[in-house]
């Protein structure tokens, strides 16, 4: 399959790398507003492909996105330290009313996924502006929380985060909801297992975990400037779905009714991934506290969304 990638700085760049390292694309084509820049990181990853796929790497304009079965949305301004994901909602979305008509004007069978910051309000306004299907409008939302909660759990638990069934929902940002009632360790419920394995998981260290991924972005914004090679690999596992049309669960971004009492919001929830896109949509099992956090989320998203002029 041949991918598009439309803004080449630091996510761009590491979503490419990532997905040429795996081998998941046939040919990825790089567009970037600085054509030098998309020229040197396409440069730049090819020479890597020696030592692992056979992926054609190359820079291009828009046209050269015709025939994209994908193409990620990277393009924006990046956040500052001491931002936060909805301070981004102006500057980026200004970026996003010139890039959609271009890439669905030569790629209008594509599906889009976006990874510009707020993510979810992005994801909002792609699929507005495209006018496509929100199913082919896949916001990266959570995939990455997700992928840090279950991280965390594993480490609490001493056992390998493969091994830990657990999502994040909600926005991508401040307000996102871990779920610990749903929370398995194998089969077991985690503080099932933690009892078993003599850890300790009880309010504290939960409260603990959950504060680590909400602010892992700040700490490592705080640290290095930005975060990327976690979400390269968060949008290259979204690739990979939709290339090989694998229908595995991600918890993902995407326009989606009847969230929380508000009618259309763009908000992460587990969803069904293939070739399609988004295939369906899960609900998953909450507790009291889970639905209403997830109702205020969603409440917050809702309305930055419909302050947006699009």
């Amino acid at each position: 399959m041949k991918i598009g990638i439309v803004g080449t700085g630091l996510v761009g760049s590491s979503a490419a790398y990532a997905i040429a390292l795996l081998g998941t694309a046939s040919e990825i084509v790089l567009v970037d507003h600085a054509p030098k820049l998309a020229r040197a990181q396409a440069e730049d990853i090819a020479h890597a492909m020696p030592f692992a796929a056979p992926v054609v790497v190359r820079a291009g304009g828009y046209g050269d996105l015709a025939g994209a079965g994908v193409v990620i949305l990277a393009a924006g301004v990046n956040q500052q330290p001491g931002e936060t994901r909805l301070q981004l909602l102006d500057r980026n979305a200004e970026v996003f009313r010139a890039i959609v008509g271009e890439v669905l004007a030569v790629a209008p069978e594509a599906i889009l996924v976006v990874a510009t910051n707020p993510v979810d309000l992005m994801t909002y306004a792609a699929q507005k502006l495209s006018g496509l299907p929100p199913a082919r409008v896949i916001g990266s939302g959570t995939i990455l929380d997700t992928a840090r909660f279950r991280s965390l759990i594993g480490s609490h638990l001493g056992i390998a985060p493969q091994s830990v069934h657990a999502y994040v929902v909600g926005e991508h940002g401040d307000s996102e909801v871990a779920l610990w009632s749903g929370a398995r360790a194998g089969t077991i419920p985690v503080a099932d297992f933690a009892r078993q394995v003599g850890a300790d998981l009880g309010p504290e260290a939960r409260e603990r975990i959950s504060n680590a991924v909400r602010d892992a972005a700040y700490t490592i914004i705080e640290g290095k400037g930005a975060t990327h090679y976690g979400i390269g690999a968060g949008l290259a596992r979204i690739v990979r779905a939709i290339a090989q049309d694998e229908q595995v669960v991600l918890s993902l971004s995407a326009v989606t009714p009847d969230v929380g009492g508000q009618a259309e919001v763009a908000i992460s929830l587990p969803r069904v991934v293939g070739r399609g896109g988004i295939l369906r949509t899960l609900r998953p099992g909450m507790d009291a506290s889970e639905e209403a956090a997830l109702a205020r989320s969603a409440g917050l998203i809702a309305d930055m969304a419909g302050r947006m002029a699009l």
